[in-house]
C-alpha cells in the first residue's frame, strides 16, 4: 500500500499498521505543522488499537485535528525513494487517491518518484526499502 493505493510487488512493506510510508510522511507533515507532534505520538506502535490499521484511518485522525485547529490543506507534495518497484505508473493513481483522501482537487497533490540510483538506503547498506517524504501548505481558515 502506497498512498492508499495497492502497489504489486513481490515484497512486501513492514510496519505496526498497513505501513503506507505516504500517508504516514503526509500524517507527520500535517502534526508537523500544527505543532501537534508525529505519527508516533499520536498513534504508538506499542498500542495494539493500531495494529494491521489503515492508515487511511490514521490520516483521518489527523485531518480531524487539522480541521479543529481552523486550518484547511493549500497543497501537499511527496517525494517517494525507492529502487524497486518503478513507481511511475502509479503516480497519478496515488495523486488522485491522496486527493479524495484530503478532500482537496487533484491538483493540490503532487507525488515525486525516484531511485537512490543504486546507494544503500539510509547508510545501512539495504537496497531494498522505501522512504517518503511530504511537505504540506495549510492556510488558516477565517
Amino acid at each position: 500500500m502506497l498512498g492508499g493505493v495497492e502497489i504489486p510487488y513481490h515484497l512486501g512493506l513492514l510496519g505496526h499498521s498497513d505501513a503506507d510510508v505516504m500517508i504516514h510522511a503526509l500524517c507527520d507533515a500535517l502534526l508537523g505543522a500544527i505543532g501537534k507532534g508525529d505519527i508516533g505520538e499520536h498513534f504508538p506502535d506499542t498500542d495494539m488499537r493500531f495494529k494491521d490499521i489503515a492508515s487511511t484511518h490514521l490520516l483521518q485522525a489527523v485531518l480531524d485535528l487539522v480541521r479543529a485547529e481552523k486550518y484547511r490543506i493549500g497543497n501537499c507534495d511527496f517525494a517517494i525513494i525507492a529502487n524497486q518497484p518503478r513507481l511511475s505508473p502509479y503516480k497519478e493513481e496515488i495523486q488522485q487517491s491522496l486527493a479524495r483522501a484530503l478532500k482537496v482537487e487533484k491538483s493540490q497533490v503532487n507525488v515525486k518518484a525516484t531511485t537512490s540510483n543504486g546507494v544503500p538506503l539510509f547508510g545501512s547498506g539495504i537496497h531494498d526499502g522505501i522512504a517518503a517524504l511530504s511537505v504540506v501548505l495549510l492556510e488558516k481558515e477565517s
